[in-house]
């Protein structure tokens, strides 16, 4: 069984893959944490990062400038693609690796910010479930969690899929708003114990 799980910024994907991982057994490949590993220092995606964009975009460290970068993103969807054309092959190569070696009969569990945009990902996995809040939401959870301001995380919500586009992508939707953290566990049992899975 392979699970696309995905949800907006501040939706709660990650605990929701944690209790996934808990309660299911599932064996968790992040996306986003692979795309993390790669841009920090000595990460396999700096070299390509630094002769593309140049050094104004690498970090006295050696590890991507994040700030900038998605400073840029936002404002040059050329610059974006760029990125993405380093990221994502790269990305693909990791997360097959750690999908083999899942233990014969173990779920996988992709957990995909981005899977409803990036248009490949439904077909890579037998099921999709979304993680869903309302924006307002959202945006509170990430200007706490990251300490950003609002219309940072706002123009961050604007350049991801609708709450609508997730949904009707979706085989299975966890609705993570006004419940606390013990029923949203609850609520990840249940749909364990469904047909679904």
């Amino acid at each position: 069984m392979r699970i696309g799980l995905t949800g907006g910024i501040g939706s709660g994907k990650s605990t929701v893959a944690a209790a996934l991982v808990e309660f299911g057994g599932m064996r968790l490949i992040d996306t986003d944490a692979i795309a993390r590993a790669l841009t920090l220092p000595g990460g396999a995606a700096m070299p390509a990062i630094a002769a593309q964009f140049g050094p104004a975009f690498v970090a006295a460290d050696g590890a991507l400038d994040r700030a900038a970068m998605r400073e840029l993103a936002f404002r040059d969807p050329a610059a974006k693609r760029a990125l993405e054309a380093i990221l994502h092959p790269l990305i693909g190569a990791e997360t097959a690796r750690q999908a083999a070696l899942a233990a014969p009969g173990q779920a996988l569990l992709f957990d995909v910010p981005l899977l409803v945009e990036s248009g490949r990902w439904r077909a890579l996995v037998d099921r999709v479930l979304v993680v869903d809040c309302r924006e307002d939401t959202q945006v509170e959870r990430v200007m706490v969690r990251s300490h950003l301001s609002e219309g940072a995380v706002r123009a961050i919500v604007a350049q991801q899929a609708s709450r609508t586009q997730r949904r009707a992508a979706a085989d299975a939707v966890l609705y993570n708003d006004g419940i606390t953290l013990p029923q949203l566990r609850d609520e990840v049992r249940r749909l364990l114990a469904s047909p679904l899975f």
